[in-house]
């Protein structure tokens, strides 16, 4: 059965349409808006109105996007920066009344453990022992530790993202070495208590992770953190696009996307490969059963 997901993220808008089979998914059409929903929460935490005619706007594109496809059946989810704003509701509303889609906000530990579930259902082959996932959002990110498809046994949501820590600290382009001390800093305050268990094997999702493929390959190690990192660090974000043809919104996130997946792979004790599943595709298999 054909099927479809919108995500609303703190840094995206993204629709995946695929079919689902048997537990198993094939991709048919991704689609991306850089929405930055996360940056345009102001000091109250309330998104302001022409952002949430935007964010309207944008689903109702997908959504017909995913209509042409042949899909009938839409799941809407939001992430962290709609449960943190004190009028995410409003924009849930909005969306409804304009689009009829129902967005379901999902707390933290739903996104890990749709994060997981997708990560680990489309790595093409069964862990040893337990899998560790990092998902990195733009207002999030999400750790979870378990069994392959969908046993979580431990997982944490914690408030550091690519798109606040990206705003907050790297505003250089390239990051001086001062801003990036800067978020490494704030990285290891939002981590710091976390007793994370040691997987066996460890995987990255999310846009991020996607990214960086481009950069350094599927397997992110100590040295391809380093080269990818001193890259990021050395060239203006407009070349590394070019370069790379890769979103300048997303170049621009890079750095401290990479920061943080750094952190979560020192906390697994693994080297992370970059999996091409992860919430949506969770999302995606749970709505088929």
């Amino acid at each position: 059965m054909r099927r479809a997901c919108i995500d609303i993220g703190s840094n995206t808008t993204r629709l995946l349409v695929a079919e689902c089979d048997g537990g198993e998914l094939i991709e048919v059409h991704q689609q991306r808006a850089f929405t930055r929903l996360g940056r345009s929460l102001r000091n109250d935490r309330r998104i302001d109105q022409d952002k949430i005619d935007e964010l309207v706007g944008v689903v109702r594109e997908q959504l017909r996007t995913a209509g042409e496809l042949g899909v009938a059946d839409v799941t809407g989810v939001a992430t962290a920066a709609i449960r943190s704003a004190a009028n995410g509701a409003e924009l849930v509303a909005a969306i409804r009344r304009a689009c009829g889609l129902t967005v379901r906000i999902l707390s933290g530990d739903e996104e890990a453990r749709l994060a997981f579930a997708g990560a680990a259902r489309t790595l093409g082959h069964v862990p040893a022992g337990e899998l560790g996932v990092v998902d990195v959002g733009g207002g999030s990110s999400e750790l979870v530790v378990g069994t392959a498809p969908d046993r979580v046994r431990w997982c944490t949501s914690v408030a550091v993202g690519s798109g606040d820590l990206a705003d907050s600290c790297l505003r250089s382009d390239p990051p001086s070495a001062a801003e990036l001390s800067h978020a490494r800093e704030q990285i290891a305050r939002s981590l710091d208590g976390l007793e994370v268990p040691n997987p066996t094997e460890a995987v990255a999702v999310g846009g991020s992770a996607t990214s960086l493929r481009q950069l350094a390959g599927p397997l992110l190690d100590a040295d391809a953190f380093a080269r990818s990192l001193k890259l990021l660090a050395s060239r203006r974000a407009s070349e590394i696009a070019n370069r790379f043809s890769l979103d300048l919104e997303r170049v621009k996130l890079l750095p401290a996307g990479l920061l943080i997946l750094e952190a979560a792979s020192e906390l697994f004790g693994a080297a992370l490969t970059i999996s091409r599943g992860g919430l949506r595709e969770g999302v995606l298999l749970e709505a088929a059963g």
